[in-house]
C-alpha cells in the first residue's frame, strides 16, 4: 500500500509504504523486525511528521476497528485500536455516554488518541484522554503482547500514553466513558474586547463550565487587537443522543493551486465571525457536532491551504507568563504578515496525565495555523518557538513538522524516559529529527 498516508498538514505529501497489522505480526514473529522499521498509522489527523517513518514502514491500523465490549452500567468500553472516536460516540450515546475528552475532530482512532494523549475543551475538569484509559494490549517487535495499566507494566503504560506510537502497536484498549444528560451542549458566548479581558474571564469560565474555549481575531490590531469570543458549554438537559458516524458530503475535492485563506478573505471572515457569534449572547442549544467538531462538516478542509500545505503551531505558556506572552506572540504573527485561519486559546488545568510525554500543562495554550509560504513562514514559527521556550513553555509534538531538537528537548526534559521504553524497531520522522538528533543534552 502506498497512497493515503499523508499527515493532515500536507507539507510533505508523497507515497509511503504501509502494511497491514497481520503482515506486521508475521514479520515480528519471524524474529527479524530490523531497526527503525515500523510505526503505527491511524487516520492521519496529526498535522506534522510524528505519524510518518519514511525510513521504514507504516502499519495501517484502520481495519482493526471492532468493538470488544461495552458495559452500560459502568461506561467501560473495550475496542480495537483502529476504531474511530465517531464510532465510539455512536455506540455509547444510546446508553447516555460520551467521550470524557475529545479533540477537535471525531475522525481519530482510539489508538491515535492514546498515542497522542489528545486533549479537548475540558482539560480543567477531565485532563487528557490518557486519564481515562484503564488498560491496553501492546504488540512489541519481538512478537509478544504486553498488557499495560497503571498497576501492570506501569512504566510502559506511562510511556505509551502520549508516546507517539514509539513503544509498539496498541492492539486494543479499555477506556471509561462519561455519563452525560445528552450529546448536545448548552452553549454561552461572551465577546471580549481584548486579551486582558479574556484572561480575567477565563478562570471563572472554567470554574463554572465543563467546556471553555476562545476564538481570537488574530488579524485585528490597534484598539481591536486580541478581540474574540469565549465559548462555554455544558451538556444540555434537553438535547439529543442522536450520533452520526459518516464524514460530511460537503468537502474540498482537490488541492487548490494556491491558498484560498489569504489576508483579505480572512480579514472579512474574522470580522463576520466576531459579530455573528457575538450576537448569540443568550444561552442556546448547540449540537455536539457544531460545538466539538465544527470543521468535520467540511471534509478535506486542509486543501483550502493550497498545494504547499499548512503549518499549525500549538504552544502552552505557564499561567503566570501567559497574559504578557500570548499578546506578544499574536503581535509577532501580524508583524510577519501571516494570516491564521484558526486561532484558538484555551486554559489548561492542573489535572496530571499518566503519560510522561503529555503536551498539556497548567497554563494557556495558543493554536495558530498558516499556509506554507516557505522561508518567511518558517522564520515566524521559529520566533514563536523561541518565545514559548523563553517563557518556560512547550510546543505540541503532534502538531509539528519542523521544530528543532533543542526546542523539543527544552519543552520535554523527560523525553529520555520515552527513549528508554521505545521499541528498538519503531521510529518516526519526528523522533529521528528531534530526540535522536543533537545528542542527549
Amino acid at each position: 500500500m502506498m497512497a493515503g498516508y499523508d499527515s493532515f498538514g500536507l507539507i510533505d505529501s508523497r507515497p509511503r509504504v504501509a502494511i497491514s497489522l497481520d503482515a506486521a505480526r508475521r514479520i515480528f514473529e519471524s524474529g527479524d523486525p530490523g531497526r527503525d522499521g515500523f510505526l503505527p498509522f491511524g487516520n492521519g489527523k496529526s498535522y506534522g511528521d510524528s505519524c510518518h517513518n519514511d525510513r521504514g514502514t507504516l502499519v495501517d491500523m484502520r481495519e482493526s476497528d471492532q468493538l470488544i465490549s461495552f458495559d452500560p452500567q459502568t461506561g467501560l468500553l473495550a475496542a480495537e485500536a483502529g476504531l474511530m472516536l465517531s464510532d465510539i460516540i455512536a455506540l455509547a450515546a444510546p446508553h447516555g455516554y460520551f467521550l470524557p475528552v475529545t479533540p477537535g475532530t471525531r475522525f481519530v482512532t482510539l489508538g491515535g488518541a492514546i498515542a497522542n494523549d489528545v486533549h479537548g475543551k475540558n482539560h480543567h475538569r477531565r485532563g487528557t484522554f490518557g486519564c481515562h484509559v484503564e488498560r491496553f494490549d501492546l504488540l512489541k517487535s519481538d512478537g509478544t503482547v504486553v498488557t499495560c495499566s497503571a498497576s501492570m507494566n506501569s512504566k510502559l503504560f506511562a510511556a505509551t500514553i502520549g508516546g507517539l506510537g514509539l513503544t509498539g502497536i496498541i492492539l486494543s484498549a479499555s477506556i471509561r466513558l462519561m455519563k452525560v444528560n445528552s450529546l448536545d451542549v448548552a452553549e454561552s458566548v461572551k465577546p471580549f474586547a481584548g486579551l486582558a479581558e479574556y484572561f480575567e474571564m477565563a478562570p471563572q469560565a472554567d470554574n463554572d463550565n465543563e467546556y471553555a474555549v476562545a476564538w481570537v481575531d488574530q488579524l485585528s490590531s490597534g484598539r481591536r487587537a486580541g478581540r474574540g469570543v469565549l465559548l462555554t458549554g455544558n451538556h444540555a438537559d434537553n438535547g439529543s443522543f442522536e450520533a452520526r458516524t459518516e464524514e460530511s458530503r460537503l468537502g474540498v475535492p482537490f488541492e487548490l493551486p494556491i491558498s484560498a485563506l489569504n489576508y483579505p478573505s480572512l480579514k472579512l471572515f474574522n470580522a463576520a465571525y466576531f459579530h455573528f457569534k457575538g450576537r448569540k449572547r443568550e444561552p442556546h442549544l448547540s449540537t455536539y457536532q457544531t460545538f466539538f467538531y465544527p470543521l468535520d462538516s467540511v471534509s478535506n478542509w486542509n486543501r483550502l491551504y493550497g498545494r504547499t500545505g499548512l503549518y499549525q503551531h500549538q504552544s502552552v505558556i505557564p499561567e503566570d507568563a501567559a497574559s504578557a506572552v500570548v499578546p506578544q506572540m499574536l503581535a509577532a504573527t501580524r508583524e510577519a504578515g501571516q494570516s491564521s485561519f484558526l486561532t484558538v486559546l484555551k486554559r489548561f488545568g492542573n489535572v496530571a496525565s499518566p503519560g510522561i510525554m503529555s503536551f498539556p500543562r497548567a497554563g494557556y495554550t495558543l493554536t495558530v495555523d498558516f499556509p506554507n509560504r516557505g522561508a518567511r513562514t518558517l522564520a515566524l514559527l521559529e520566533r514563536l518557538d523561541s518565545m514559548t521556550i523563553d517563557a518556560d513553555g512547550r510546543v505540541n509534538p503532534y502538531k509539528d513538522q519542523r521544530m528543532s531538537s533543542a526546542v523539543f528537548k527544552a519543552g520535554f526534559p523527560g523525553w529520555q524516559e520515552l527513549e528508554k521504553e521505545r521499541d528498538p524497531a519503531f521510529n518516526s520522522n519526528f523522533w529521528a529529527r528531534t530526540a535522536l538528533a543533537g545528542g542527549t543534552a
